[in-house]
Order: structure tokens, then sequence, then C-alpha cells
């Protein structure tokens, strides 16, 4: 047996006298030279027997104490580094183990094993040293609370504390930390405190009341030592470091924001829809549904055929006197139980698997040589024009079909022609893939090593060297780049690849450019674009010459709808079938929103194409999203086989991004996910819309690139004409810019409503930003940048996470918030839930939950996975994002190198307590912080709008009275993302400039908008 069974080893089996001797000098080394204790001493180690083993823990009876003590180790005190799951799985009754008494009150005692070293009995956590014992120290003062009648309403409804607290064998099952006396009258968080420390503040009139008791008699003076203690008001008052306050925002607006404020200001959200009432929206909400109806009826077919299995299968065969031909063997319903129960990460849907069955290439097959292929794109032919119209102007833009080969030709032209000897040529892209894959191509081409001539940087990763002449990088980079030198020395050309898609980024560098080339002159910016819309760009970059690159391009037909459709994903897909079956030969190519709607219309497609039998032409169906795996993406550039067609059913990906050959029919619902911001209520909202009338043209070309096509658009002329846009709304005037603006400042831009946007934001979101930026303290009373704020700008992440990485320095637990902003800062979800086996992965997820919410869940999560030496397998088995965690691990070491950067100290709070860390936190979410409504759900602080802890948070149904959020997504309803358990007195010390404890003679304006509920009689 392990050392967990018996931590005694060999000298469990030695006689009960030797025994006692060594259980004496155990005694010895811990202080106790008298012999049995009269009671238990904190912190003081024990040997003991397990008594009883439950889900929460195992109760322990001491030995060296005068008569039966018993006491609780908690799941998360029995092992150090790891949580146990199950007490069973390492405790047996009768097992001898060696406790240290953590806290104590009334007769309860919490224990811990892993603070003792179950083999030698050392002390692990020697600074706790043992005290006096508790009866002695608490007797009196537990017998005065309990005769005291104590709330545990408001911030004290939950007492989050340190892990390995006592409570109650009835609310143990609440979880590590938690702990609320029932029995003893009185709630008490874990980690030592003393038992007074939960009491609610009393009142004036309480007070008034115990004095007149006092006078009468009635109650002992002694057993109120701190009545007469006065509080900052003068009035008396116990000391209570949990006490329940009410706080209410300040209303002083700083300087430069004063009669501006947001307060002040009529607010509304972004407007990406032109028709709210139109055919198209209304068919985008109610796609919302049906996908909502689809999954509902998925789960439930699952679940029926579940039922339907016989459940003992030891039979040998399931019905004795079947019908004739019905008889079905106990080896294959096992077989059939096991393959429905074991459906998941590990095996596919049907036609996945006829999709992947196919030999793996990887993009189109060409014989031809490097050369030749450079040779054969559309813009070789004008290489000698390009080179001269980038000599005689300062800036150009460039226009081509996407194919044409701007990214991969145009930057090698520049660099045979000699640009690169006055400096580097720089190539933004606004995704980490485009720039890395192009890198590569473009070295191949010119046959050097990558990192050498050529080169990329994205975050976490630069490849590049002083040889380096051509540059790959992502917009964001380069804003980093401008950050640490604003005229940008290093390079002699700039291009701006696919502006057409307008990021944040790539807009903000617009600007910045502009004021660059108006300091360097000998500066060239080359802007490509594969729209129509150039005259934008021209007339932005000062009145530029435009560079058109032609494609090939053919007549494209387009059919509108007769009436409006009410189920685009199924009118969809009945237009593809009659594609298929009644034209000619060709390809199609479908647009769809998002990687749900794309499976299932994937799955529906082939389980109709199944149906119609082997009489009809094969149909080969090949998805296109950004989270496809690079060798599925290029599935869709195999030439078709003779008699098939295939259809390449994508996102918007495939409007500009990539060219498919052999595309002759387009069918475009005409929608698209897009994210926008509403800046009066914080929130961030992913919601399918309506696609632009410039989307519609671009959707309609992609017919047009082979030979003559048709373009079916599911929707009405009238819809086009009229519930379109005719552009696109940019990310700069739908997303949140605090980040931005806070960049902006950082590189001197102070006057951001002067600053030269292509096109600006709105004055809301600016002042939006610069309220949020002014309460972190990132600017002064006058709009500029202080001292912080310029740290925070280094940090490649929100302002609230940097100022609350920042105040994790001054609160001692930086190591802990570095883990947990890292892995916050990773685009999606850790946490890998399939459709097959959601169950499974909610059940290993809950063994991450931490009592104190989300944030410590995730740092749960990566210590873990870090103490299983950052296994692949170990994520596998946990339902666990591999390549996630390796990016939070990749951030958490870039974070670490800005903090030595900056001589910031990296410490830990320890295992024990956890406040520190939620403090932090709190100093840079208190924005983000929202209370229990009475009726339903939480209410913002800030903005009062009504919101709901997601069904995923580890807080779900615990509802807590104060949280702090990360984030606000809109869905079915408004969601808070990763939130945590705060005491409403932490703000008023993160944030005394924005927060203060509400006057208790006037009505706070939040209670003021409170509703009342009349009491029913």
């Amino acid at each position: 047996r392990s050392r967990w069974d018996d931590p005694y080893g060999k000298d469990s089996r030695r006689p009960d006298s030797r025994r006692d001797a060594d259980r004496e000098r155990e005694h010895d080394r811990s202080g106790n030279s008298g012999g049995l204790d009269d009671a238990p001493v904190i912190h003081r180690i024990y040997g003991g027997r397990v008594t009883n083993l439950k889900d929460f823990g195992a109760f322990v009876a001491l030995e060296g104490i005068r008569g039966r003590v018993e006491g609780l180790v908690h799941v998360s005190a029995i092992r150090r580094n790891e949580r146990v799951e199950n007490p069973r799985e390492v405790l047996e009754r009768g097992q001898k183990v060696r406790v240290k008494v953590m806290s104590i009150i009334g007769s309860k005692l919490g224990l811990s094993m892993k603070d003792v070293d179950q083999e030698t009995g050392e002390d692990l956590t020697p600074s706790l040293q043992p005290g006096v014992p508790a009866d002695a120290e608490r007797g009196s003062e537990v017998s005065r609370l309990r005769s005291q009648p104590i709330s545990l309403s408001g911030s004290n409804a939950i007492q989050v504390g340190s892990r390995g607290g006592a409570a109650t064998e009835s609310n143990m099952s609440l979880g590590a930390g938690i702990g609320i006396g029932i029995g003893n009258g009185i709630g008490v968080g874990a980690g030592g405190k003393s038992a007074r420390s939960s009491v609610k503040r009393m009142t004036s009139p309480e007070r008034w009341e115990i004095k007149q008791l006092i006078a009468s008699g009635v109650l002992d003076r002694s057993d109120y030592p701190d009545l007469e203690e006065v509080d900052e008001d003068g009035m008396p008052a116990l000391d209570d470091d949990n006490e329940e306050v009410d706080i209410e925002l300040r209303e002083d607006e700083p300087d430069f924001l004063r009669g501006h404020a947001i307060s002040a200001l009529q607010l509304s959200p972004v407007k990406v829809v032109k028709a709210p009432d139109g055919s198209l929206n209304r068919a985008a909400l109610a796609g919302a549904s049906l996908a909502k109806e689809r999954r509902e009826l998925k789960q439930q077919h699952t679940e029926a055929e579940m039922d339907n299995l016989p459940k003992d299968l030891n039979r040998p065969w399931e019905d004795p006197m079947p019908a004739p031909g019905e008889r079905n063997f106990a080896q294959d319903l096992r077989g059939v139980a096991a393959e429905m129960a074991g459906r998941g990460r590990g095996d596919m849907p049907e036609w996945r698997t006829a999709v992947q069955g196919r030999a793996v290439t990887y993009g189109k097959i060409t014989d031809l040589p490097i050369q030749e292929q450079r040779r054969s794109l559309p813009v070789f032919k004008l290489r000698d024009l390009f080179i001269e119209a980038v000599h005689k102007h300062q800036f150009l833009v460039a226009v081509g079909d996407t194919g044409s080969g701007k990214t991969t030709q145009l930057t090698q032209y520049l660099y045979e022609e000699g640009f690169a000897r006055q400096g580097r040529i720089g190539c933004t892209q606004p995704r980490r893939v485009a720039a890395t894959s192009v890198a590569k191509r473009v070295a191949e081409e010119l046959g050097c090593r990558l990192g050498a001539e050529v080169g990329y940087t994205v975050r976490y990763d630069d490849c590049t060297s002083p040889e380096t002449r051509i540059k790959y990088c992502t917009d964001g980079m380069l804003i980093r780049e401008v950050l640490m030198d604003a005229d940008l020395r290093r390079y002699s050309v700039i291009m701006l690849d696919e502006a057409h898609e307008r990021s944040l980024n790539t807009d903000v560098l617009f600007g910045l450019l502009k004021e660059t080339c108006r300091r360097r002159p000998d500066l060239k910016v080359v802007v490509t674009s594969a729209t129509l819309d150039a005259e934008k760009f021209s007339k932005y970059f000062n009145n530029c010459p435009i560079f058109t690159i032609p494609g090939r391009t053919f007549p494209v037909e387009v059919l509108f709808s007769r009436e409006p459709e009410t189920d685009y994903l199924d009118s969809a897909m009945m237009t593809v079938m009659q594609i298929h079956l009644t034209e000619p030969p060709g390809d199609i190519l479908l647009f769809l929103t998002g990687q749900e709607e794309i499976d299932t219309a994937c799955e529906i497609l082939y389980e109709r194409m199944k149906a119609l039998g082997p009489m009809v032409p094969e149909l080969i169906i090949l998805p296109v999203y950004s989270s496809l795996p690079s060798e599925m993406q290029s599935r869709i550039f195999e030439p078709t086989p003779t008699g098939a067609r295939k259809v390449v059913i994508s996102t918007n990906i495939a409007e500009t991004s990539v060219t498919i050959d052999g595309i002759y029919y387009v069918v475009d619902p005409g929608f698209v996910k897009q994210n926008t911001y509403d800046a009066k209520s914080g929130l961030d909202q992913l919601a399918v819309t309506p696609i632009s009338q410039a989307q519609a043209k671009q959707r309609t070309g992609r017919a047009g690139r082979t030979g003559p096509g048709k373009c079916y658009r599911l929707y009405t002329e009238a819809a086009f004409r009229n519930e379109m846009l005719p552009n696109s709304v940019p990310e700069i005037q739908r997303m949140n810019l605090s980040s931005m603006v806070l960049q902006l400042k950082a590189m001197g831009v102070n006057d951001l409503i002067g600053f030269d946007f292509m096109d600006p934001p709105s004055v809301q979101t600016l002042i939006a930003s610069l309220e949020l930026l002014h309460s972190l303290g990132a600017l002064d009373n006058e709009g500029l940048l202080t001292r912080i704020g310029r740290k925070m700008a280094e940090f490649p992440m929100s302002p609230e996470l940097s100022k609350a990485l920042l105040a994790s320095v001054e609160y001692g637990c930086s190591e802990e918030v570095l883990t947990i902003a890292a892995m916050l800062s990773v685009d999606g979800s850790v946490f890998y839930r399939p459709k097959e086996k959601q169950a499974a992965a909610d059940a290993k997820k809950a063994k991450f939950h931490q009592p104190e919410g989300d944030h410590l869940t995730l740092l749960t999560v990566y210590n873990s996975w870090k103490a299983a030496r950052f296994s692949n397998t170990w994520c596998f088995e946990n339902f666990l994002q591999y390549r996630r965690l390796r990016t939070a691990s990749d951030i958490r070491k870039q974070m670490v190198g800005i903090m030595d950067r900056y001589k910031q100290d990296i410490v830990s709070c320890g295992e024990r307590n956890f406040d520190p860390v939620r403090r932090a936190l709190c100093a840079g979410f208190f924005r983000h912080t929202a209370k229990r409504d009475p009726q339903e759900g939480y209410k913002t602080l800030v903005e009062g709008t009504p919101v709901y802890i997601h069904p995923s948070s580890a807080l779900f149904n615990k509802n807590p009275e104060w949280i702090i959020y990360h984030g606000l997504v809109m869905t079915t309803k408004e969601y808070m993302r990763e939130v945590t358990v705060v005491e409403a007195r932490w703000l008023v010390e993160v944030a005394p400039t924005f927060f203060q404890v509400a006057d208790a003679t006037r009505i706070s304006r939040r209670k003021r908008n409170e509703r009342l509920e009349p009491l029913l009689s």
C-alpha cells in the first residue's frame, strides 16, 4: 500500500507501548511537554485515526487530548498541491494519520493533513505556531455570540475565506473555503479568523437597546468589551471586517470631461442594422430560435435512443419470444450502447467521416516550378508599372481580386527593386495565421531560410533577425512598434494588406501612418484592398492614385427570391439540392454565419442526399471556417472528380480571403455574424445581422472567376435596396475602444476627437473609454497619461486586466494574477464541451470549480495542468483545450517579461488565503460590479443593467450578494462571464474616487431605481 494508506509505515505494527512513546516524542517536538492536552491547541500537530469518510472530507479522532475529540479534514486539505476528489480513494476507516489543527470554532475542529509530512511528522507550515488552548481564549466569546442574533444577509450571505476552514458537516458540501456555522448561530469563514469577525455590525437602535439592558442588569457589561469603541462617525461600533455596507457611485466628474460625462449623454447602441423591422432582420432573429430548436430536438433524439436500449445486457438475448427476425443478441446491443455512450471527441458524425475519409492533400497540385507559378499570376504583367507608381507617390492604393498575387508578389517586387536598402519592407495582416503562412511562402519563393531575409512577427513569436528585409506582421504588432518608435525608422515601405476588412487596428494605423508620413517624406505606404470601394481609400490618403490589378471575371446572373424566407438555413439547403439536381456541372459556394450553422447544414445535406439513393450524382460537402484544421480547409482547392459536384459551405472568410477555382454557383442567404458593443450597458453582443450591399456584390463576384455563373440571393430585391447598408460598419464604430484609447494616449495623441480617423468612432464611445481610464487611474484630471497608465499601456490586454495585474504586486499575489490574466487573454474558453459528451465534460469541469468563483477556477485549471507537467493527455482526459492552455502559457511568459522590465516583484500569496487575489481583481474590475437583485438575477452597479450568472459558472445557483465579472455577453440573456465573489467594502478601498459609502441620511441613486414589491397579507 502507498504511504497515504499508512502514514506511520511499519511503526503502525509496533506494540502499543512503543507507539505511545512515539506519540509522546512527537508531542514534545510540537511543543507539548506535558503529556495529554486538556483541549485541542490551535496549529498543533496530533496523531489520529480516520473514523468516517464523506464526499466532502474525512472525520479524524485525535490522540493526545483528554477525552474523545474529533475534527474534520476537508477534501482540499488532504493532499498538498492537489485537490482530492473522493477521500475514499486515498483514505480508509481506521487509518492512522497526522493532522494539524487549523481552526477551532466552538466544538468544531478544522484539521489539515497537507500541512504535515505524513511520514516524518514534520510541520510543513512552521509559520503557524501552536497557540493557547481554544477554550481558554474563545470560550466566553463564543457563548456570548451564541446568544446574539446574526444576519447572514448582504455581503455575509456567503463567507469566502481560506482553504481548509472548518464548518459543520451539513454545510461542508458547499465546497472548500466556505463555512456557514449553523449549529453555533454564527457564520464563520475559514482561515483562523476570530469568531467575532463574522458578526454583523450592530445598528444604533441595537446598541441603544443593549446599553439599556446592561443598565437594567439584564446583561453583563463584561460580555460587550467593544461597546464603547467608536467609528469614524463617532458612533459606538463593534469591529467587523465583513460588515454589510451600502455603496454608491461618486458623481464627481473629471475636469477634462466636465459636462460631457456618460451620465449626461443620451446613449444608444451602435446601429448595425438599417431596418430593424425589415424581413431580413426578422429572418435573422428567427434563425437563432430555429437553431435552438434544432439543438434541443437532436438532444431529445439522442436521449430517446439511449432510453430505448435495454438496461440489463447480461442475459443471452433481450426477448426470449420475439417476432421473427427481431431477435437482438446481447453482444450486439452492448456494442450499440457502447458506441452511443462513447460518441464524442474521438468519434465523428457520418458526414464528417465521409469528408475526411478522402486522401489528405494540401491545396492545389501543380507541376510548375516556383518561378513559373509567379509569372502566371495576374500581377506579374504589371510589375514595372507598380514599381514606377511607388517611386512617384508616397501613398498608393492597390486594388485586385483575391488570388491575383498582391500579398506575396508586391513585397518581392519592392525588394528586388532595392527598396530594402534603406530599411525593411513591412506588410501587415489582420490575422496571425496569414502573417506566418505568407512569410513561409515568400521565403520559399526567394529561396531563403525563414527568419533570414524574410521573417514574421506575431504575438508570442518573433521569427526575424538583423538580416530580415521583408517582414510580415499583424497590424497589432505594428501598432506596438509605433508605440516604441513613432517614426518607424527601421522601415522604408509599409504595406497594409487586406485593408478592406477595416479591422480596428488597421483603421488606427491609417491615421498613425498619415501622421508619420508628414514627418518622414521618404516613407512609402501601399494600401491593398480586394473591394471596389477604392475611391474612399484614395480620398483619405491625400487623393493618391489607384493601382488596379485586373482579374479574370465573367458575367454572373443574379436571382432574387420572390418572397422573404423565414428559415434561411432550410431554404439554402433546398437551393443547393435544386442546383445539384437541375443545373449544369459546376461547384457551389454557400455562405453561412458560423461553425454550428455550417456543421448542421453539412449533416442535413448529407442525410438528404443519402436518402435520394445511389442513382443521384455524388455531392461532396466541404465545410470552411477559421477553427477548422488547415488540412481540412485545403480540401476546398482540390479538383472535383468527374461526374461529381462539390459544395463549399463557408463563413464570410470566402468573400475575399480565399479564391476557389471551379465555383459557378453562389448561394447567398444574406447574413453574417459580427460583434457589436453597447457603450451604455457595456454589453458585447455577437449577433447574426444582414450583410451590406458591398458584401452582397463581393459574394456575387465569387461565381464569375472561372466562367459565367449564377448567384442565388435568398432575399428580395426590395430587401437588398432598402434593408442593407451600403457598406459594413467598421470595427472602430462598433467595438470597445478602451485599449486603443490607452495606446493612443501612450503615443502622445491627446486630441482623440481631432484624430484623423477614416471613419471616426462615436463621441459616446470615446468618452466612455476616457471615463474608464480615468477611474482606473490611467489618466489624471486633465486627461493626460499617468505613470501607472504608461505601465498599463505596455501590457497587450484590456486596461482592467492591466490594472489588476499591477495592483497584484501591491497585494502580494502577482504570481496568481499573472496566471489568471493569461487565462482570460486566450481567445475562447479553455474548456471543451462536445455535444455528445456534455454531461461528462460538465462533471470534469465541476471538479475544478472554486467557491470564490471563476477566476480562481481558471487558476486551479492552469496549476493542475502545470502539476501534470503540461500534459496533452491530461487535457484530453479533463476536456480541456490543450492549444489554448499553451497559448495561455505563452501569454504568461510575455507578461512576466514586461513585469521584469518594470522591476515588478512576482510573488505568491500562498495556497491558503486568496483574498489578496480577489482584491487585486477588484482593483481592476470594480466598474464590473453587480449586486444581487431582490427580484431576479443581478444588476450592474454602474449602469443598472439586469444581468445573470451564466449556467457554466462555478457560482451558478450560489447567488452571492456582490460579484465582479470579466465581461458581459448578450445571447438569450445578458450573461456575466467569469464572475468572482467580492466584499462591498473592498470597492471603496480600491476605488475611493469612484465609489463611496452611501449616506444614511439620503437615498442613493441605486436605491431610488429599485422596484418596490408590495407585502402580501
